[in-house]
């Protein structure tokens, strides 16, 4: 563009700069709020944010016991189905598997033992709590 015609262009509405402001005599103006929040930015992929936090989410494998430790389990398994009659207060921590990733966590969960369900091979609390027993990685009975 020639800078004759640029310059015509910069002065051709210098009329209107003087001119009031035009209001609408049949739409009432917009709130300020309102008016801003047409150019509030959108979120164009719906579900991104998502899908980061949720791969960033750490989760734990898996622990296979030793021997030592599946043997001392299995004593301390025993010992609890001598006294199942007391409802012995049980501490367990178990692995739970996650839902949505590979891995897991490891809970901790104390409770009033009320029976071991062989065929399930599952410890079932008095609240209807139950933990398989393969998921079983440490096991106390709480003094009472």
């Amino acid at each position: 563009m020639d800078q004759g015609r640029q310059k015509r262009d910069v002065h051709r509405y210098d009329d209107m700069l003087t001119l009031p402001h035009p209001v609408s005599k049949k739409h009432p103006s917009m709130a300020r709020m309102n008016r801003a929040a047409q150019f509030a930015p959108f979120a164009a992929l719906t579900g991104y944010e998502d899908a980061v936090r949720e791969s960033a989410r750490l989760t734990d494998q898996r622990q296979e016991l030793e021997e030592d430790s599946r043997e001392l389990l299995d004593e301390e398994l025993q010992k609890i189905c001598v006294s199942i009659q007391k409802h012995p207060s049980v501490t367990v921590t178990y692995f739970v598997p996650d839902q949505k990733k590979e891995g897991g966590s490891y809970v901790t969960y104390t409770g009033k033992l009320k029976r071991i369900d062989r065929y399930m091979q599952q410890l079932v609390f008095e609240d209807g709590t139950r933990i398989a027993v393969g998921d079983i990685y440490k096991l106390t009975a709480c003094e009472a």
